[in-house]
């Protein structure tokens, strides 16, 4: 859908201030069609973000938005006790429907949203420097703060086993005895390098399973883009993109950053000579998370961070094979071999992460010892 009016005539269908006026798209995502819709009031203007879930990647729309409205009033009520007043830029908030649902299924099926749109703000695509690494872990260690005290009841897992990793294992074997895309006996290398690291797969959900490590609601998809920085400070504001908010691991969050932060790299960089984890990256982000999570962490937490790095890289690597394995069918690609330049750009920053565990671990302690 892109004709402007029709755009202006679903955001009309919300609980929104004013009229609509106006719609343009709005880029910065891609999985949801994303539209900036700007609202006119005696005078004023407001914007907000109109987004079509995609219910291909999101087949129960319901239970992500449900997961959303949850988690984003609980934020802003416990924001809102700890005497923030400019809750409209410190958490997202849902525009319901007009008749008071949280989203809108209109009569071609597709399934609507509206944010209040947060001005003055942008993204980062990447960690430039270590205070960037530092901001980025205080503020999803802050998410998981405010998250901590939950009192309702769980959350819909919106995507059952996202962080198994054995399991995602077990798809990549599968992928390699069906060899659709006839690609398996050119990648010997890398499936045998991984096979060697399969003992890793499922150390934290083991420790789950014996009560050792709580589950926790966490983001699941902690990288730098999923936050919004003031534009005249540069201020970390409030982490987004809130689809795969659900129940999980805290450590699936700091895994995540270490992966998407630390290197010294692109996620697809296919020279991986250029590919390392950066110490000093690494100590930043332990440093701004830790500084809000240590005190509710359980001491199974604290001591399987430098693994839950290694472990999210792991199952990234796993799930780039098993793509390319399958003919490319769910990332995304720009050139032949893209994904398993990916793949292959995970397992070196694997490598990496293996040869300075020493190293890592003592930062960790260090962090941990001076608070």
């Amino acid at each position: 859908m892109s004709n402007p009016g029709d755009i202006i005539a679903v955001a009309s269908r919300f609980a929104i201030q004013g009229r609509p006026v106006a719609a343009q798209p709005f880029s910065g995502g891609h999985i949801h069609e994303s539209y900036l819709v700007s609202s006119r009031w005696s005078g004023q203007t407001a914007e907000y973000l109109l987004q079509r879930i995609n219910t291909v990647v999101f087949p129960r729309p319901e239970q992500v938005v449900s997961n959303i409205r949850r988690v984003t009033s609980h934020i802003a009520d416990n924001l809102r006790s700890r005497g923030v007043h400019d809750l409209d830029r410190r958490v997202l908030k849902l525009i319901p429907v007009s008749t008071g649902e949280t989203f809108l299924r209109d009569d071609r099926g597709s399934c609507w949203r509206v944010y209040r749109f947060i001005g003055g703000s942008h993204s980062r695509q990447t960690v430039r420097t270590a205070r960037q690494a530092e901001d980025a872990g205080r503020a999803f260690g802050m998410f998981q703060r405010l998250l901590s005290d939950w009192p309702g009841s769980r959350l819909h897992e919106t995507i059952p086993g996202f962080h198994d990793t054995s399991a995602r294992f077990r798809v990549m074997e599968q992928a390699i005895q069906a060899d659709a895309a006839g690609r398996a006996a050119a990648v010997q290398e890398e499936i045998g390098l991984l096979m060697r690291h399969q003992a890793l797969a499922g150390v934290l959900l083991d420790l789950h399973h014996v009560g050792a490590i709580p589950e926790r609601i966490v983001h699941n998809d902690a990288k730098i883009s999923n936050i919004l920085f003031d534009d005249s400070t540069g201020e970390a504001l409030c982490v987004v993109d809130l689809d795969t908010v659900m129940p999980g691991l805290s450590l699936y969050d700091f895994g995540d950053m270490v992966r998407s932060m630390t290197c010294t790299a692109a996620e697809d960089e296919p020279d991986t000579s250029k590919v390392k984890v950066r110490l000093s990256f690494f100590e930043a982000l332990a440093r701004g998370y830790l500084g809000v999570v240590g005190e509710f962490l359980t001491g199974a937490e604290r001591e399987h961070l430098v693994v839950a790095g290694k472990l999210i890289v792991l199952e990234q690597a796993v799930r780039f094979l098993t793509d390319y394995l399958n003919g490319d069918c769910y990332y995304r690609t720009n050139r032949p071999g893209h994904n398993l330049d990916r793949c292959r750009t995970q397992l070196k920053l694997l490598e990496s992460l293996d040869e300075n565990e020493a190293r890592l671990t003592e930062i960790v302690a260090g962090l941990l010892g001076s608070r």
